[in-house]
């Protein structure tokens, strides 16, 4: 039987560790990707330190997947042998449930997540639902394209849904993993855009990614420089840190919208200040397929490329500490090849 190489957690807390299983086939509705590449995303440690309710082990994380159609599963007809697709965090969806059938498909019932409700991209085949799969751009290399399965797809769909047009002031909080993308995007979409961060030496790359203003938040109040530029029209969080989130938060111009999409565990919000200036504070899921799809295409067609740090698969324990470090430039992503 041939047999493939994937990086699992045996369980809960346990370490990444690289194995041999049999090449799974892909059942009715199902697609076999033969992988090329996957980024590693921080919540990729939900899988390894069992964060998340009735996770089954053992369990091959990964949600930042490229590779190629190598089957394609009984009825499955949108898909063929040799196609470039990807798939992200959002695993497909039922299509019947009651969010489905209101085109709210992220929020499908099913709740399928690639790499933690199945077995996801840190191997060489996956199995993923054909409703999961988005079209993968020429233009883009494999490791190009992986982390924008999530950490590009978040940016990307929260900047366009945060009713922000061309020219408005848009603020993009955090210049990391998520941020040096997101400051991409903003610039190639229009946006006036402001980039916060710690630290002046951080200046020189915000410029670089496009930002048209920076704002250094240990040496100066970022509401207050955003209110004295007359207010941002949408600020797009990416940090975790609630106290972070708070000091750009007053920055918002009326009818602004504060897009939250680190996760934190608290936020700090003033009422007032929100009904006064009729703001809002939204909390921002990725997207779905189809969403990573013009992302894809978005970014091959403007130039926005990841800043990666490239790992082979069996380097995978090592490539993950450097991720959970904080010191990576800016994302992780293995490859199969």
């Amino acid at each position: 039987m041939s047999t493939m190489r994937v990086v699992q957690v045996a369980k809960a807390g346990g370490p990444l560790e690289l194995v041999e299983r049999p090449i799974p086939e892909p059942g009715p509705g199902q697609v076999r990707v033969k992988v090329q590449s996957c980024g590693i995303c921080h919540s990729d440690s939900i899988v390894k330190e069992g964060l998340f309710p009735n996770i089954v082990y053992p369990r091959v994380p990964g949600h930042e997947v490229v590779g190629v159609v190598d089957v394609a599963g009984p009825g499955v007809t949108a898909w063929r042998p040799g196609q470039r697709v990807g798939a992200g965090w959002h695993g497909g969806m039922c299509g019947v449930c009651g969010h489905c059938r209101r085109g709210d498909f992220f929020a499908c019932e099913t709740g399928q997540v690639t790499g933690l409700t199945f077995d996801g991209g840190y191997g060489e085949y996956m199995i993923a639902p054909a409703s999961a799969l988005a079209l993968v751009p020429g233009e883009l290399s494999p490791a190009e394209a992986s982390p924008l399965m999530c950490a590009g797809i978040t940016t990307f769909n929260a900047l366009r849904n945060s009713g922000a047009r061309p020219g408005d002031l848009v603020a993009v909080l955090g210049i990391g993993g998520l941020g040096h993308l997101g400051v991409q995007y903003a610039a190639k979409m229009g946006f006036k855009t402001v980039a916060i961060a710690r630290g002046k030496d951080k200046e020189p790359l915000a410029k670089q990614l496009g930002a048209w203003h920076y704002i250094d938040s240990q040496a100066q109040d970022p509401a207050e420089e955003l209110t004295r530029m007359g207010g941002a029209k949408a600020v797009v969080a990416t940090v975790t840190a609630g106290d972070a989130m708070k000091a750009a938060l007053g920055g918002l111009g009326v009818n602004g919208n504060f897009m939250l999409i680190g996760a934190t565990t608290s936020l700090e919000v003033n009422p007032i200040f929100l009904l006064s200036g009729r703001r809002a504070v939204t909390g921002w899921y990725s997207g779905t397929a189809i969403d990573s799809e013009d992302t894809l295409v978005f970014s091959a067609r403007t130039g926005v490329r990841s800043m990666n740090e490239v790992y082979p698969l069996e380097r995978a324990a090592e490539a993950y500490e450097r991720m959970m470090s904080g010191k990576a430039r800016f994302r992780v992503v293995l490859t199969m090849e």
